[in-house]
């Protein structure tokens, strides 16, 4: 929504991927942990709605019922998603960890949903994960959604940052509200 000054600023535009696949052996690479949650009454405070209208359609005997749609305008109370994923974030972040069996000095690079750097900076300090090892890139592309976690990390390993061997704890959080980390 062009008109809400409090959301539509925020969100670049962005398309991104990551593929796992299994690895050969248990020394290879590979998912050591990962937690997910998510939560609907928070779908006040971030949603994009669904606007659905029946549409009838003649078949023989019985009318046949479709949908019709399309997506309504974004809504975000920014104040309440800010707490949310500060509170949220670095609680899914340690049971990734503890799934995987790894401390947070183990980590090489914290990935992050790139929403907000502040928010970002807030998870690594209550993680004690300096901000050298966050990998960002919101100043470049602003909130490319759930891209930026491929972007940010694709870019990261393009430029050599992140190797293989590396331990990368990632986390995201979205519409619903839902979160989720992944080491």
């Amino acid at each position: 929504d062009w008109d809400d000054r409090n959301s539509c600023i925020l969100f670049g535009d962005g398309a991104g991927a990551m593929v796992l696949e299994t690895s050969p052996s248990e020394e290879e690479a590979g998912v050591l942990g990962f937690s997910g949650h998510s939560n609907g009454k928070g779908y006040e405070d971030l949603n994009c709605g669904y606007k659905g209208e029946a549409r009838p359609i003649a078949t023989p005997g019985e009318a046949t019922t479709l949908s019709s749609a399309t997506y309504d305008k974004m809504t975000m109370n920014g104040k309440e998603v800010y707490k949310f994923a500060t509170r949220e974030v670095p609680t899914v972040l340690k049971e990734a960890l503890e799934i995987a069996e790894i401390e947070v000095e183990d980590v090489d690079w914290l990935v992050l949903h790139q929403a907000n750097i502040r928010i970002m900076e807030i998870v690594a300090k209550r993680l004690g994960i300096p901000m050298e090892k966050v990998i960002t890139n919101l100043s470049e592309y602003g909130n490319t959604s759930a891209a930026s976690i491929p972007l940010a990390l694709d870019e990261a390993v393009r430029s050599g940052k992140v190797k293989k061997g590396d331990v990368l704890a990632c986390a995201g959080f979205g519409a619903g509200l839902s979160w989720g980390a992944a080491i």
